[in-house]
């Protein structure tokens, strides 16, 4: 039997308080929730990420202030400038070398400026390695220290360079072969005679054997050292084969064979231009004489217009019997470049302002 109160209906709990209340809420989150991903959806396309955060741009908003900026006047230009390039000058021809000889000693006193203005020279000729086959400088080679044929003043070099740097166009003038002290101290290096003497010439002058590589990588040597120190151009002279004195008392063979003397001669003139290129800087310079310009070569000597052509920057010559111009010819057919101005007559004394010309006399 069920329990029952005094009024005789069984228990009842009745609805749970608050209950309609929770329901309302939950559909008013229901309606904002999906109010707001309307929205969203709605809005995606004018959401702009960036750097400084999110931003909305309305469709209308960005068309009324496109409206507005096109509406604005343009800000003012800059005034407009025309650059005028200023011509290019014309670079001046290069003058005509005239050229002097000074001592060594003037090199040291400082009065080759003045010797050079006395004459009228722009330049100045200096030997470097004379005909005794002494040098005007202090060298490093090791050559030059076995025959003791360097200068031991250590001011010499420090005058050369004072002078390479002044305003005057110097020339070193090396005497490659022809060399009185080198067979002295190294007989090997020594053109020979019949009897295994020391060759001399008509001067007593000895020379070192163009066949010789170690005579000419001597004298390349030498001419490297010279760039170095600061000279405009190197003056081959003697660099060939001996043409004056007893060359009958010359000892014939592999050492002294004519059929090889152009050849060898051609080969030495492009060893020094080869030693030479790390210094463009530097003119390489020959000299030779009217009978190369007249024939082409001198088998005596092997000095040729196409060893003078292909490594020489200029050539010199003296001048006897043939006039500049043809001298200029004769080098132009041997395609020497600009031979107008790379052409040197040797002169006995200044030629005019507007002519090429070197005095060598000392």
């Amino acid at each position: 039997m069920s329990k029952r109160n005094h009024y005789g209906y069984a228990g009842y709990s009745g609805r749970p308080r608050g209950q309609g209340a929770l329901k309302v809420i939950i559909v008013i989150l229901a309606l904002i929730l999906a109010a707001a991903l309307a929205l969203f959806f709605f809005l995606e396309d004018h959401l702009v990420f960036s750097g400084d955060g999110v931003r909305l741009e309305l469709p209308f908003g960005k068309e009324e202030t496109e409206e507005v900026q096109e509406s604005e006047p343009p800000p003012p230009s800059e005034p407009l400038v025309i650059v005028t390039p200023e011509p290019t000058p014309t670079p001046e021809p290069e003058k005509p070398l005239q050229a002097v000889w000074v001592d060594r000693a003037d090199v040291l006193n400082g009065a080759a400026e003045e010797k050079a203005e006395a004459a009228g020279a722009n330049a100045v000729i200096v030997d470097m390695k004379d005909d005794e086959g002494t040098l005007g400088y202090v060298s490093d080679l090791e050559t030059a220290k076995t025959v003791k044929s360097s200068a031991s003043e250590p001011e010499r070099n420090n005058a050369i360079q004072a002078l390479n740097n002044g305003p005057l166009y110097t020339v070193a003038r090396v005497c490659c072969f022809r060399d009185n002290t080198a067979p002295r101290g190294d007989r090997s290096l020594a053109i020979k005679t019949n009897s295994g003497y020391n060759w001399q010439d008509g001067d007593k002058i000895r020379w070192i054997s163009p066949t010789s590589p170690e005579a000419r990588q001597y004298v390349t040597d030498v001419c490297v050292e010279l760039a170095e120190l600061g000279f405009d151009e190197i003056l081959l002279d003697y660099s060939a084969y001996p043409t004056t004195g007893k060359l009958n008392y010359i000892k014939k063979g592999a050492a002294y064979n004519r059929e090889e003397f152009q050849a060898i001669v051609e080969d030495f003139y492009a060893q020094v231009k080869g030693a030479l290129a790390d210094y463009p800087e530097v003119t390489l310079s020959i000299l030779t004489d009217e009978g190369v310009l007249v024939n082409g070569v001198d088998e005596t000597s092997g000095q040729s217009l196409t060893g003078l052509a292909g490594s020489a920057g200029r050539v010199w010559c003296p001048l006897e019997n043939l006039s500049p111009e043809e001298g200029i010819q004769a080098l132009a057919a041997a395609g020497l470049e600009e031979p107008e101005r790379n052409f040197v007559p040797v002169v006995s004394q200044a030629g005019g302002p507007a002519e090429s010309w070197a005095v060598m006399e000392r």
